[in-house]
């Protein structure tokens, strides 16, 4: 339970992290009163449910007996939509992320496009 903890904080710092390295990039500053603007409010707020959702779905492949070993998966999340990249050794494996990933709460959909290739 402390190391999902551990790893949500994490992602959650880093999706901040971004957003702070985009609004520099994209010119975007606060008014001088402090306050923000509505659009880089939410795009905060996305960008770290983003976060926090690949990190749940991370973590359950992660805690995935079958799935544990395998290294090669990454994820992305995009609203409530979920990508899996990368590679696993058997269909059965690419079966049983998109199964991990679809039970996450908050998941509505999986993108499955992990490739098999055997070892």
């Amino acid at each position: 339970m402390k190391a999902l903890a551990l790893a949500l904080s994490a992602a959650l710092a880093l999706a901040l992290g971004a957003c702070a390295n985009d609004s520099k990039k994209s010119g975007t500053t606060s008014s001088s009163s402090g306050g923000t603007s509505s659009s880089s409010t939410s795009g905060v707020t996305a960008t770290a449910k983003d976060a926090t959702l690949t990190t749940k779905v991370k973590s359950a492949l992660a805690a995935d007996v079958g799935l544990r070993t395998l290294t090669g998966i990454s994820v992305d999340s995009d609203g409530s939509t979920v990508t899996l990249k990368g590679s696993v050794d058997t269909d059965t494996n690419k079966r049983r992320a998109e199964q991990v990933a679809r039970g996450v709460d908050g998941v509505a959909s999986v993108k499955n496009e992990l490739t098999v290739q055997a070892k």
